[in-house]
């Protein structure tokens, strides 16, 4: 059984998310956004290009102009402004206008940077998500959030731009090593944790299931949690409101990540995050000691970190100050008020943060 989603942008349906067990439906689902006689580049990393790139070319070979391919190393160091600026130099070489197509091949350093490309060049043209890896499927192909790194510092070079087509094909996640999958699970116990308390349950019930890669596990987890993130950005498309809930664990998880220079991967980060954040929501007195130590051990679970080694809390809460959720100076900070009900608390105070941060430290 095939799965779809419809996401809306300003009120009107904006793109698909097609939920597949093969690339057998691409070139269909493509077609459908008028890419007949046009260019198409597909962008990719790597690794990702040894094992998918042929079987994407061929199928969106069958009903376009041209395919072209821009790859490059694989790796967050590579989601830079000098990667950009190699795509950009490829696409002018091959005379792509604003009536062509990007294909972001990938997981989340190629999609939010394809995306930013899309985003930027001609001053936009149009750009199809294809996500390779289980944090991209649940968490950056969705929402039309794209960027590039600066100096380390996470996303802060950027464009709201909404891709025409978001196309999952599940089987991807079979050739995932198992680092890069279980970082995957870092948004998704986040997504329970933030908006749907039986879905963190079920969780935990099919924890065998997901681990062993069980294909009607993975659709189902895979599904409800972009159903999570597509009702999010429909209800606040450009993060004015409630889409900075989807920040759950990610102020902290971006500091370790600048301050471990990249070498945890993001999911990871994100778990450490949301270790601090859970204690935070435990020290203001919004979730229990049970519940507190349930979060943890679900992190661990999924084989995902809760602490750190090698920093200090005073460097880990400096760099938060940097992040780009800043508001007038305060962190906009997300709290659990209960499992599957988060907040926007702009008032954490530095030793309250201190104190969080200490915890993940070993």
């Amino acid at each position: 059984m095939n799965q779809r989603l419809i996401v809306n942008y300003e009120g009107k349906p904006a793109y698909d998310i097609m939920l597949e067990p093969d690339f057998n439906m691409l070139a269909e689902a493509v077609s459908a956004i008028e890419i007949d006689n046009r260019k198409l580049m597909i962008i990719t990393d790597s690794n990702v290009a040894m094992y998918h790139l042929e079987a994407v070319k061929t199928a969106l070979s069958k009903n376009t102009q041209t395919v072209e391919t821009i790859i490059f190393p694989a790796g967050e160091g590579s989601k830079s402004l000098d990667t950009v600026s190699l795509c950009y130099e490829k696409l002018i070489q091959s005379s792509f206008d604003r009536n062509d197509v990007l294909v972001a091949l990938g997981g989340g350093v190629v999609g939010d940077l394809t995306g930013f490309v899309a985003a930027t060049y001609l001053r936009g043209i149009r750009f199809i998500q294809v996500p390779t890896s289980l944090l991209a499927m649940v968490d950056s192909s969705v929402g039309g959030k794209t960027g590039v790194d600066f100096k380390a510092y996470k996303n802060m070079v950027g464009a709201f731009h909404q891709p025409k087509l978001v196309y999952m094909n599940l089987s991807t996640l079979l050739t995932l090593p198992d680092a890069e999958y279980y970082s995957g699970m870092g948004e998704i116990i986040k997504h329970g944790l933030i908006k749907d308390k039986v879905y963190y349950a079920w969780l935990k019930e099919q924890a065998e299931a997901i681990k062993r890669r069980d294909y009607d596990a993975l659709r189902e987890m895979v599904y409800r949690s972009c159903l999570i993130k597509r009702d999010v950005v429909e209800r606040d498309p450009k993060e004015q409101g409630e889409r900075a809930l989807l920040n759950y664990g990610h102020t902290i998880g971006h500091s370790v990540e600048k301050l471990k220079e990249l070498t945890l991967l993001h999911g990871q980060c994100v778990c450490i995050g949301m270790a601090a954040a859970s204690l935070l929501s435990l020290n203001r007195g919004f979730i229990s000691e049970t519940e507190y130590k349930d979060i943890l051990n679900t992190i661990t679970l999924f084989h995902q970190p809760i602490s750190v080694n090698g920093l200090s809390a005073e460097d880990v809460y400096a760099v938060t100050k940097l992040d780009k959720k800043m508001d007038s100076d305060k962190i906009k900070f997300i709290l659990l008020k209960e499992i599957g009900n988060a907040f926007v608390d702009p008032t954490i105070t530095k030793d309250e943060m201190l104190t969080a941060i200490l915890t993940i430290l070993e």
